[in-house]
């Protein structure tokens, strides 16, 4: 059995995108809502990658989860600022919108969330973003249940899309505060995924790769199968 049956993910080729709106939620990340031109609608944990081009010809591309739900008229891509980094720093401290950017998507097609099979998704930082588009798809289509979602991170600060994640099946692990909902201050664990994996037919891990490693260890040992966790690690990368 594998965590998405049936699904397809469907694929993107270049579109150019109308910034439509620009959400700074602290110095070091930026919320975009794009309007794509003849958009391809994505499954719940597919990326976009997004194409800077220089006077000089000069390219740089990234890639960039989408937050969004399929159903969102909008894509809505999260981006962490990265020291140094030359596309991030460009989306985070000079786009504006009305801006056009170049974006290729939707890409991917292993870490995809069909909508149908219930699941338990586990990410550490700014890896809950491919996991907040599959929670608002479970909202949005009157399943709920569907997906529960855990975010792991330092402080609630640093967890992106946190607000999204106080209600419903969800869980907030903060090592160095005590989370919203009052769990004490500490890294996840397996004990924490335990009572939420019973019913739950998928699991999806996403975050840095020393979090994915620990993640999906974790989740194994809560009782999750093996062959039925997808895990997404990602790098800095600018």
């Amino acid at each position: 059995m594998t965590p998405t049956p049936g699904s397809v993910a469907p694929t993107g080729g270049w579109r150019s995108a109308r910034v439509a709106a620009v959400d700074r939620p602290g110095p070091a990340a930026v919320r975009l809502r794009l309007d794509v031109a003849d958009r391809v609608s994505h499954l719940p944990g597919q990326h976009y990658v997004v194409r800077l081009t220089a006077p000089d010809g000069y390219t740089a591309s990234r890639s960039y989860s989408v937050a969004s739900a399929p159903g969102d008229p909008l894509v809505e891509l999260y981006v962490e600022r990265l020291v140094d980094g030359e596309v991030s720093g460009y989306l985070a401290d000079v786009l504006e919108p009305g801006d056009e950017l170049e974006v290729r998507g939707p890409v991917g097609g292993w870490f995809v969330w069909d909508g149908t099979t219930p699941a338990l998704a586990v990410g550490g930082g700014s890896g809950v973003v491919p996991l907040v588009s599959m929670l608002r798809h479970a909202r949005d289509t009157g399943r709920p249940e569907l997906l529960c979602l855990v975010g792991a991170a330092r402080t609630a600060a640093s967890l992106p899309y946190a607000e999204e994640m106080l209600d419903g099946c969800t869980l907030v692990a903060l090592s160095q505060e005590d989370s919203p909902a009052g769990r004490p201050a500490g890294r996840l664990r397996a004990a924490d995924l335990a009572p939420l994996v019973d019913g739950r037919d998928a699991g999806f891990v996403c975050g840095s790769a020393g979090f994915a490693e620990t993640a999906s260890q974790a989740l194994v040992a809560a009782g999750m199968p093996a062959d039925r966790v997808r895990v997404e690690r990602f790098g800095p990368s600018g």
